[in-house]
């Protein structure tokens, strides 16, 4: 039997929270989400599910939700893709949302596959762009195909609700307004210990020192053309000079020579930083589609074909490790200056 598509209407948000925290790709999605809502003409929702999250469900009306449908219990506390599975599929065959936005994290990634077999529906994984069809009003979903090679546009059309996942950092945040209002609507959900088939036993933390590309303003990455590890060292000083943070190709990661937190591109974090300065990176389209929507790219490279070149907007051709102090001192020079003045 057909599915009778005039029955699904507004755009839903996964609301993901770790620890009463909301994910910061969720403040994307809503500013996202609110796009498309008004070139469709249907209401932004978002779903939340936890354990006493009644104030992160009027956070997320601040970004700009219409309506948070929740879902509150001690079951739901820690994730576990059973439990969310259950209780979102059972929503959304209840209200019929007609797009389902959920970001491309581990939980997003874990979460939407499931759901999209349990609602027999398409599922477009990993998006960088989302855009309304302005004829028929389905949504357009961008994302990398063949190993990165293209940029594949697909559409979800005989089929409720059409989902995707969206790479953290690709879209604009949502702004925090205080003063909007929305409606919070308590789902009447069933679900008991015998449906969830895994029990979260203890939460550990990594010790390790990640880096957050995802915050920053400032990004400064390696990749070949620095020859070995020991030119991250170098990059840092840069970045350090911006208050930024280093990042990587994934070459240089499978060097050895940086850890993956720091790896930019399709296999790793997309990032989109008001500068990004690219160091002896080639510009293959796997990295290229994770930092293309900085602000100004800046390329250093010694080859002057290089395919970075093709997304700077500023280019120097020579060896990084020539230019790169060149740019650390004379930051050095200009905050010797701003002392001077401020003396």
């Amino acid at each position: 039997m057909d599915m009778d598509l005039s029955l699904y209407k507004n755009i839903w948000v996964f609301a993901e929270q770790r620890q009463g925290k909301i994910s910061p790709v969720v403040v994307e999605l809503l500013g996202e989400g609110k796009k498309l809502a008004n070139e469709v003409g249907v209401e932004l929702c978002a779903v939340l599910l936890g354990k006493d999250v009644n104030g992160l469900a009027k956070e997320l009306i601040s970004y700009g939700a219409q309506k948070v449908y929740v879902a509150d219990s001690s079951l739901l506390e820690n994730y576990t893709t059973d439990a969310y599975t259950k209780v979102i599929c059972d929503a959304v065959n209840q209200f019929k949302p007609e797009i389902m936005l959920l970001g491309a994290t581990h939980i997003g990634r874990d979460l939407a596959p499931r759901m999209s077999s349990r609602l027999d529906t398409g599922l477009t994984a990993d998006c960088t762009r989302l855009e309304i069809d302005p004829e028929d009003k389905k949504i357009m979903q961008t994302r990398p195909a063949f190993g990165g090679n293209i940029m594949a546009t697909i559409i979800c059309p005989n089929n409720r609700p059409q989902m995707s996942t969206v790479r953290p950092g690709v879209m604009d945040k949502a702004l925090k307004d205080e003063s909007k209002v929305g409606e919070i609507i308590n789902l009447d959900f069933k679900l008991s210990e015998k449906d969830i088939r895994t029990k979260v036993i203890k939460t550990v933390k990594t010790n390790k020192d990640m880096v957050s590309l995802v915050d920053a303003n400032v990004i400064v990455s390696g990749g070949l053309g620095l020859r070995d590890e020991k030119g991250f060292e170098m990059l840092k000083k840069l970045a350090d000079k911006f208050g930024g943070v280093v990042g990587a190709s994934r070459a240089a990661v499978d060097a050895g020579w940086i850890d993956h937190s720091h790896q930019v591109g399709q296999t790793g974090t997309t990032v989109k930083p008001t500068v990004y300065i690219a160091c002896g990176i080639s510009g293959a389209i796997q990295h290229v589609v994770g930092m293309q929507e900085a602000d100004v790219v800046i390329a250093i490279n010694k080859n002057p074909s290089a395919l970075i070149f093709g997304v700077a907007d500023y280019g120097i051709v020579g060896d990084v490790y020539d230019i790169v102090p060149m740019l650390t001192e004379e930051l050095d020079n200009v905050d010797e200056l701003v002392k001077r003045l401020n003396a």
